[in-house]
């Protein structure tokens, strides 16, 4: 790719517009609505990477939406709505035409919007669930959480009716066959990467459908945007709920951000992690491409998967071998794009520094030449790898050699614009000379991102974390790794940990961890509230002290920062 001068132009044509459509195709007349098929129209990718699709009037799509079977909408139960992952595939059938309901054991914030725009929801999981008119009527098709387990009553009594049941997985790779999927994986910085390359493409004018897991300021608060253009942004996970997910998945691009030990409950080591990424790989479309970090010194690098050290399959039937970091076809089956700090990569950044709005800024290289520079809303070098990801993504799908220079203008600008993700990094609220935020960080690579990009914004504020471990097991397999994650910190509080699904086989707590941490000090304070009566006592010791507390963790610990900025109000602002 050249480059020579950026156009002033900021608007870019993408491919046709066309609304993904879904019909049920009766097998027979016997049992026509309990055979469900998902058709969504095709397009052929051009050897330039750029699509062509039949131009068609979105009046003529939408008149055929009416998604009816006999007389009726087709019916699909989702079960285990509240959660991130499957209430955003029930947001996604509501607004493609479907009847949409479900159950879960406890209400959601995704719920109550789901509710707003129509589906019927069940707090409990119950054959009443399912059935209507005296049982005579029946859902069409069940999607189930991975979470579920295989005795729910719902799944047992569709199972003995005939109704199919669908993993979330396999939903997916459903929902998604036809698309330009666009997949974005890896250990960590999926929700962000994939909400910034959405936000991206959608602000140049691509009017794509994305699912992330996380709710995004800039998708109305939503972890979905549904629209009527071919490609479709996915964030995957190699866990995905304890079922592997991405597996079910064809990208016809992935990205890979980095690959590291987490989901310990279900990867032994960080072997196994990198054996489900290398058959992820294997899922990649013949003429796709596959972006991902290519940072060697990078403990949580995705590199590796590309290792000379070792033959790398990418196809069932061909192999190859790399050695250097690069792009390059991999003989007729997908090409390579890296990433990274490092210059050895293809796309990489030089000169990353704070700047005035407490993010990053950073000159964007590209194959060893500067390109332009890049500033970045969100602080952490972390993001800019992110942002890096993206800018590799957006040029492998929509560069065309022609206009190079006024793709990049465009991304640059809309990175800049790019808010961040909710639970990443994000302002609770500030009180006299206290700023409170919330972060999901709850993996040791994860803290130490997270607190050092703090440090970077706020290099001379006393820092107090409130550290809640998510899981026994991933504290007990980690334990070494996270005692030495807080050292940015000045005061770390440790709470019990976060059981989630867990019983305590492994005979560890929070107070393990606490006294784990050598620097900075630390305590351990098993309940929330105590925690927040602690910080409050704290805080209106030197109510000028200028303070920022970071609520880090991927279970309840979000409650603590509402509470803190509450008392903190009655007490200083009297």
């Amino acid at each position: 790719m050249e480059f020579s001068a950026i156009s002033s132009s900021c608007s870019l044509n993408f491919p046709a517009k066309i609304k993904t459509h879904f019909m049920v195709l009766p097998t027979n007349a016997a049992t026509s609505f309990r055979t469900l098929q998902i058709r969504t129209p095709v397009s052929n990718i051009e050897e330039s990477g750029r699509l062509s699709v039949s131009t068609r009037s979105r009046t003529d799509v939408e008149n055929e939406e009416s998604l009816v079977l006999g007389n009726r909408k087709c019916w699909v139960h989702f079960v285990g709505i509240g959660g991130c992952g499957l209430s955003a595939l029930a947001t996604l059938a509501l607004r493609q035409g479907f009847e949409v309901s479900g159950s879960d054991i406890v209400w959601s914030s995704f719920m109550d919007g789901l509710k707003e725009a129509g589906a019927q929801l069940h707090l409990g999981h119950s054959v009443s669930n399912i059935q209507r008119k005296n049982g005579s009527s029946l859902p069409d098709a069940i999607v189930v959480s991975s979470a579920i387990p295989s005795d729910n009553r719902e799944i047992l009594h569709a199972k003995t009716t005939g109704i199919p049941v669908y993993k979330r997985g396999h939903w997916l790779g459903k929902v998604t066959e036809h698309y330009n999927l666009i997949a974005v994986s890896g250990t960590h910085g999926k929700s962000t990467t994939a909400s910034m390359l959405s936000y991206v493409l959608k602000s140049m004018g691509d009017d794509l459908t994305s699912v992330v897991g996380a709710q995004v300021p800039q998708f109305g608060g939503r972890n979905i945007m549904s629209g009527s253009g071919r490609n479709f942004v996915l964030e995957a996970s190699e866990a995905d709920e304890y079922d592997s997910c991405f597996l079910g998945l064809l990208p016809y691009i992935a990205v890979v951000t980095n690959v590291d030990w987490e989901h310990v409950d279900i990867f032994p080591n960080e072997e196994a992690v990198k054996a489900i990424f290398r058959r992820f790989l294997k899922r990649i479309r013949v003429g796709g491409h596959l972006i991902l970090c290519g940072d060697r010194q990078c403990s949580a690098g995705a590199y590796s998967l590309l290792d000379d050290r070792e033959e790398s399959t990418v196809s069932d039937n061909s192999n190859v071998m790399l050695s250097t970091p690069r792009s390059d076809i991999c003989s007729n089956i997908y090409r390579i794009t890296t990433f990274g700090i490092s210059s050895t990569n293809e796309w990489h950044a030089l000169s990353v520094r704070c700047n005035s709005q407490g993010g990053s800024d950073y000159v964007l290289c590209h194959r060893g030449h500067p390109v332009t520079n890049i500033t970045l809303q969100i602080p952490g070098v972390h993001n800019v790898l992110n942002s890096l990801a993206v800018i590799a993504t957006v040029t492998a799908l929509l560069s065309d050699g022609r206009q190079s220079y006024e793709l990049i203008h465009c991304v640059k600008r809309h990175l800049n614009d790019f808010v961040g993700v909710s639970r990443r990094f994000e302002l609770v609220g500030t009180v006299c000379q206290c700023h409170i935020y919330d972060d999901y960080a709850h993996h040791p690579t994860e803290v130490r991102a997270v607190l050092k990009a703090a440090r970077q914004r706020f290099p001379l504020k006393a820092l107090f974390v409130v550290f809640q471990p998510h899981t026994y097991s991933r504290l007990a397999a980690l334990m070494s790794d996270f005692a030495t994650a807080f050292s940015g910190a000045d005061k770390v509080l440790v709470t019990e940990v976060y059981a989630a699904r867990e019983v305590n086989i492994w005979n560890v707590s929070g107070k393990d961890l606490a006294t784990s941490i050598i620097e900075p000090s630390s305590e351990y304070i098993p309940s929330l509230g105590d925690v927040v009566d602690k910080l409050v006592h704290q805080i209106t010791k030197e109510p000028d002290r200028e303070t920022v507390v970071f609520t880090l963790g991927a279970g309840d610990i979000t409650t603590v920062g509402p509470k803190l900025l509450h008392k903190l109000q009655g007490r200083l602002q009297k």
